[in-house]
């Protein structure tokens, strides 16, 4: 399967957080952003994506929490 990749604001759509946020963790390394070759933007594996939630979901124990508790919970795992 060919490597899928999103732009930085659909990933931030997709973790519930500004692309400002995604920019701060790619510098410190909590999300690193691939770059695209002709234009060198922030662009971000689905696989990555994928695996950033399933941690957090596993972590978490997100399956009982409420839908405005994912959204902090997903914020609050990532900073840390």
């Amino acid at each position: 399967m060919a490597n899928l990749y999103i732009t930085i604001k659909q990933a931030s759509k997709i973790l519930g957080v500004s692309p400002l946020t995604l920019r701060n963790w790619d510098k410190n390394g909590k999300l690193k952003a691939h770059r695209h070759p002709m234009n060198n933007y922030r662009v971000y594996s689905v696989g990555d994506l994928e695996k950033v939630i399933h941690e957090i979901e596993t972590n978490a124990g997100l399956r009982k929490s409420t839908k405005g508790q994912i959204k902090k919970l997903i914020i609050r795992h990532i900073e840390e």
